[in-house]
């Protein structure tokens, strides 16, 4: 059995949309829709932006999704997957390929997403750090024991999971977790606290917004981030993305549901190839390839 799987932030590179607009005569029409829902020329940004522009997260999360939407299409005529997951902002991208929200219901999505995101950051001073070689109960276990807000964000792959808090909370669990043994405890350049609860501003933002987007039965169930199972009801699957903001991505559960589900070939639909290294430690013996060769 086959999943695709979306990549999130992170996974933007510089002229990430040219060899779409060489290959597929769509693009243009997409990249067009795209300029005027958000307003700004994204397109010029995917064809020839610099790595300052996509670095922007109004350009970023816009920017991921439509190429991550426009590479599912181009998908179209291979054969229907039997699930899909995308992480964090790749949902998104999940939920409209398996025509759950159309293109641009989910492009509208994304950019309130991204300006909710950046609100909620300028509202209090978040951050996010990378902690490897340890357990992810030892990590728990450690936020815990931690004066203020610092939680788990990203169950990225064993011996990789992302907290993300308060900045001074993350400093405090960095040093803890190192005394406990961790390999790394890296402070990442993000700009806020994404997938705690300093994320509860954006939530209640795009709530409202996701609440007026119609959602249809999808094609093929999505194993969502903050459930971690295939989910095909619409209205649990809004209520999720709902939740999505402040709950963290459980990508390493969702990775061993897929498994124990029988689905063995994933493909990586949109820029990069991060998730396919991620899904090679949950599942060695997995076969990952990407829509981009």
């Amino acid at each position: 059995m086959k999943a695709y799987v979306f990549p999130g932030q992170g996974s933007q590179f510089v002229g990430m949309g040219k060899d779409l607009f060489d290959r597929y005569e769509e693009t243009k029409r997409i990249f067009k829709v795209s300029d005027e829902i958000l307003g700004f020329k994204i397109s010029e940004i995917l064809l020839e932006g610099s790595k300052e522009a996509l670095q922007q997260t109004r350009v970023t999360q816009p920017a991921i999704y439509i190429h991550s939407v426009i590479s599912a299409m181009m998908m179209e005529n291979q054969q229907t997957p039997d699930a899909v997951a995308g992480h964090s902002l790749g949902e998104f991208s999940a939920l409209t390929a398996a025509g759950i929200i159309d293109f641009e219901s989910g492009l509208r999505l994304v950019s309130q997403r991204a300006e909710a995101m950046q609100k909620a950051c300028n509202l209090s001073e978040g951050s996010m750090a990378a902690v490897l070689g340890l357990e992810d109960e030892q990590v728990e276990t450690v936020c815990k024991k931690i004066k203020g807000t610092v939680v788990a964000a990203n169950y990225n792959c064993p011996g990789q999971l992302v907290i993300s808090g308060s900045k001074e909370s993350i400093a405090l669990a960095c040093d803890a977790l190192k005394a406990e043994g961790a390999r790394r405890a890296l402070i990442l350049p993000v700009g806020g606290a994404f997938h705690s609860p300093l994320m509860e501003p954006a939530r209640e933002k795009l709530a409202n917004a996701i609440n007026q987007t119609t959602f249809a039965k999808p094609m093929c169930p999505v194993y969502q981030n903050t459930v971690a199972k295939p989910v095909t009801d619409p209205d649990e699957i809004q209520k999720n993305l709902i939740d999505q903001l402040t709950a963290p991505v459980k990508w390493t559960q969702s990775i061993n549901a897929m498994k124990t589900d029988g689905i063995s070939d994933f493909i990586e639909v949109g820029p990069g190839k991060v998730l396919q290294g991620l899904i090679k430690k949950i599942y060695p013996e997995a076969i990952t390839s990407s829509s981009n060769g």
